[in-house]
């Protein structure tokens, strides 16, 4: 294999003109470019240079190498700014995904932290609900996932994720939204099973397997009369009179509440915010200055 400090010895003798030459250019020893230029010729498998008396010259294959190693060290060196850019936050960049509660809430913080501080590195975020972040990272589709998994399934999250690097961000609590003129919209908290006759508006579709999950520990099967992944369209439809929900405190706080009531749930219902990346990932340093930017921006 040709090494590229090989290349760098080749150009020397060869704008020299003699081993003594190139070794005082390079700041080394005439052994160690005889060396070198040995090895090299190794590597290539024929003779690149012809050497009569104190003179010497390329040959053909000589002349050849030496015309493309100044285009591959130009890029060697293009490559070693580039990276060292990246290593040093001046550039590169960071492929989010985010659950839509997570993008409107945890997002924005952690993002406008990291061009304040970094400007440099170029942070690109779309949305997808868990399970389908999680794949989108395993298939190089993003390198950095918000996802969120709750308390009665944490431990098959926990498996499901366990090649992943997983950083808990936040415990979100779920909570009841009832219309304001519903009769419990005064209470301060409410028992699910109080719930048990009424029309219910579901979220996403890991939320509403959980919701029913939920119901059916309290002792009902939930009516599910509207099914929605759109956060502001469950709030419209429990603001209209047209059922109840829970919700992450999340959700509700990205989205204006009009005419509903919040109230706290017993027995409480938490879902853990966490972020997601590849054990190579999370070594790499934008990823991890945004991870950590996330981290801050829920400790808020």
């Amino acid at each position: 294999m040709i090494e590229a400090r090989h290349l760098r010895v080749l150009r020397a003798v060869a704008g020299t003109g003699s081993f003594s030459a190139a070794a005082r250019e390079l700041g080394c020893t005439q052994p160690a470019v005889s060396q070198q230029m040995k090895a090299l010729e190794q590597s290539a498998g024929t003779p690149l240079l012809i050497r009569t008396g104190r003179e010497m010259r390329l040959t053909q294959a000589g002349e050849a190498l030496v015309r493309h190693a100044a285009g591959i060290l130009a890029g060697l060196t293009a490559a070693e700014e580039e990276v060292a850019a990246i290593a040093g936050l001046r550039a590169g960049r960071v492929r989010l995904v985010s659950f839509p509660s997570g993008s409107s809430t945890l997002v924005p913080t952690a993002l406008a932290a990291m061009r304040a501080a970094h400007p440099g590195t170029r942070i690109s975020l779309v949305e997808a609900e868990p399970p389908r972040s999680v794949e989108m990272l395993r298939e190089g589709d993003c390198d950095l996932a918000l996802a969120f998994r709750y308390g009665s399934g944490a431990a098959g999250a926990a498996a499901e994720w366990e090649d992943l690097v997983v950083t808990p961000l936040l415990t979100d609590r779920l909570v009841g939204l009832v219309p304001e003129g519903h009769q419990l919209a005064g209470a301060e908290r409410v028992g699910m099973a109080e719930l048990a006759d009424e029309p219910w508006i579901a979220g996403c579709p890991r939320c509403r397997r959980h919701l029913v999950e939920v119901c059916e520990a309290a002792g009902f099967t939930p009516r599910i009369d509207f099914a929605t992944d759109d956060y502001p369209a469950v709030v419209g439809l429990v603001g209209a009179g047209l059922g109840v929900a829970v919700l992450p405190e999340l959700a509700v706080e990205s989205v204006r509440a009009k005419g509903v009531s919040t109230l706290a749930v017993e027995p409480a219902v938490e879902r853990e915010v966490v972020a997601l990346t590849l054990p190579d990932l999370a070594r790499v340093p934008a990823v991890a200055a945004t991870l950590a930017e996330l981290v801050r921006a829920a400790a808020r």
